[in-house]
């Protein structure tokens, strides 16, 4: 483990093999180490689970960018996270065409299953954070288009991807998260 710390006086714990993936995947952008921006920010979501005020610190003193370099893509991009998410996330679309075939009522019914009290789901917000259930097993969030309208209403649980998610597939779905 390597300890860095940060201009913020905090530190972060990096293991060695992360830092030696951060190397590689630095190295191969000679020209412009701002370019490898998007990979780090992949490395620490998938190391971490999200991406904290102190891995977007870090990052930029890696890359010699301000913070608000990273935080922009952070904020920017939705397959990025700022909270942790639960062992089975699940995303749901909530494109126009998804929201006509019925993604409203499908977040809802997927929340309710996953014993996750979501008010994005009930007051008609648009989910801008995620909601997780008590024991941290399943977290929820609409996401932007997932790629499928002709599909809808579409979902993903983790890497899983589901289409024309019925309330009673969604049952099935989040019965078969183990």
């Amino acid at each position: 483990m390597i300890e860095t710390t940060l201009k913020s006086t905090q530190t972060m714990d990096i293991p060695n093999e992360l830092i030696a993936k951060i190397d590689e995947t630095v190295a191969r952008y000679p020209v412009s180490k701002r370019s490898a921006t998007l990979p780090l920010l992949h490395l620490f979501q998938e190391h971490f689970g999200f991406i904290s005020p102190e891995a977007v610190e870090w990052i930029a003193n890696r890359l010699e960018l301000k913070p608000i370099n990273v935080l922009e893509l952070v904020t920017f991009y939705p397959m990025f996270r700022e909270k942790p998410a639960g062992r089975f996330h699940i995303r749901v679309c909530r494109t126009l065409s998804c929201a006509m075939a019925g993604s409203y009522e499908l977040k809802k019914e997927l929340a309710r299953l996953a014993g996750i009290e979501d008010e994005t789901c009930s007051n008609g917000s648009h989910g801008e954070s995620i909601s997780r259930s008590p024991d941290g097993r399943f977290s929820i969030e609409f996401v932007e288009c997932l790629a499928s309208c002709g599909t809808g209403p579409v979902c993903m649980i983790n890497d899983d991807f589901y289409e024309a998610v019925t309330p009673a597939k969604a049952a099935e779905i989040i019965n078969s998260c183990q």
